[in-house]
């Protein structure tokens, strides 16, 4: 078997991030990704500004607290005072360009209204409250590096900076379906052996929540011509497609055989559990290929390899530059005395009010359950037993959902 880390080396090492780029709105380019690094055209701020409403004083005037001092002007945020007349004080509003002359601000909480002028009650050191022209941003630095994840902070940056837009990637493009005769529609009845299609929820809504376009075929009859036209059209004008089920070596698992007679295919054993077999390849299309990954069908299994597999792999694709999640380091809170021999262990867990990992009570790959009820994921190295206390590496879906 494959490691965990040598099976997404494999992955990563195929994929390339997509070449089209398009300049959207800014108010569009949340989540996309940009293609290219940016510069600001301005220093941000563009002049030396008050921090605090106050008043703008030369610090030379102010001798002694409790100095009344005349007000020589009102400077509002979006106005340029005139030059501050020495032994005068200037009443200014948060964000208003600094006069000439002044060197600092004085809070108006510190101030009072006195006779024929304002009372200083505070000695201000030289630069008090003032915001420097330039102290976020110079003008024609770097602001923003290719490969990055747009959220809301960047978007706030690049505005901040003058940029109307943004060149990002196009969206990655993904054909999805689902084998097994077995699989019905949430909403239909349940015939005797039959299960509810939860993998076809969970999967898209995860394709799309990571920013892809996604086309979903729904679930497809256990034959293989049926296989291999589902391949065919996710494929046709997609970059990626993504099933769950069928792919091992049973009667009426149809992938493997249908993926090879419509391109390549690696089939994997990987050490890792939930989520042993992979399938990776290639399907031909029309000037070229789209890529392929069969997961499993049981749904911890297929949500599990969907953040731990194909997420960097999609990332990758997208052109993101930093894919690898944070791990943390915490105490378990509960012993896993039955550790897999052979393989790295996802357990799903919990952070308590203490700030340590509880687990699940069933670990079993088709528990869907543990899904909604953990914060997040264990490490767990193979053959590896936890005691209570002992640190375990965590990865939270905050993290991979992110």
């Amino acid at each position: 078997m494959l490691t965990y880390e040598q099976a997404l080396e494999k992955l990563l090492a195929a994929a390339q991030p997509v070449e089209e780029v398009r300049h959207v709105p800014l108010l569009a380019a949340a989540g996309r990704v940009l293609a290219v690094v940016q510069q600001s055209g301005v220093s941000v701020p563009p002049l030396d500004n008050s921090a605090m409403d106050g008043y703008a004083v030369r610090t030379a005037d102010v001798t002694t607290a409790g100095i009344c001092l005349p007000i020589s002007q009102r400077i509002p945020a979006g106005t340029v005072g005139v030059p501050l007349q020495p032994g005068s004080v200037a009443r200014i509003f948060t964000g208003a360009p600094i006069p000439a002359g002044a060197d600092a601000v004085v809070m108006q909480e510190r101030c009072e209204h006195g006779e024929g002028g304002v009372v200083i009650n505070h000695m201000p050191k030289f630069g008090e409250n003032i915001r420097r022209a330039g102290e976020d941003i110079t003008a024609g630095a770097d602001i923003l590096p290719a490969g990055v994840k747009l959220r809301p902070q960047e978007i706030a940056l690049a505005a901040s900076a003058g940029l109307p837009e943004l060149p990002v990637y196009r969206r990655v493009r993904v054909g999805m379906f689902f084998t097994g005769d077995e699989l019905v529609q949430p909403g239909e009845p349940l015939p005797p052996g039959a299960i509810y299609n939860s993998n076809r929820y969970a999967l898209r809504t995860l394709l799309e929540d990571m920013g892809c376009e996604v086309r979903d075929l729904g679930a497809v009859e256990d034959r293989l011509d049926a296989t291999c036209d589902a391949l065919r059209r996710a494929a046709a004008d997609n970059d990626l497609v993504i099933t769950s089920g069928g792919v091992s070596v049973g009667e009426e698992d149809h992938v493997k055989p249908a993926v090879e007679a419509e391109g390549e295919l690696d089939m994997w054993k990987i050490a890792i559990k939930p989520g042993k077999p992979l399938a990776f390849g290639k399907i031909r299309k029309e000037g070229g290929h789209a890529w392929f990954i069969g997961l499993p069908g049981n749904p911890v299994a297929a949500f599990v390899t969907c953040l731990m597999m194909v997420r960097p792999f999609v990332m990758r694709l997208q052109g993101i530059a930093q894919i690898t999640p944070r791990i943390l380091n915490l105490p378990c809170a509960s012993a896993w005395n039955k550790p897999d021999g052979a393989r790295l262990e996802f357990l799903r867990g919990r952070i308590n009010e203490a700030g340590a990992i509880e687990l699940y009570r069933n670990q079993g790959s088709a528990v869907a359950t543990s899904l909604c009820w953990s914060d997040g994921l264990i490490l767990n190295p193979p053959g590896n037993c936890i005691a209570a206390g002992d640190t375990v590496r965590f990865v939270s879906f905050a993290e991979l959902l992110a």
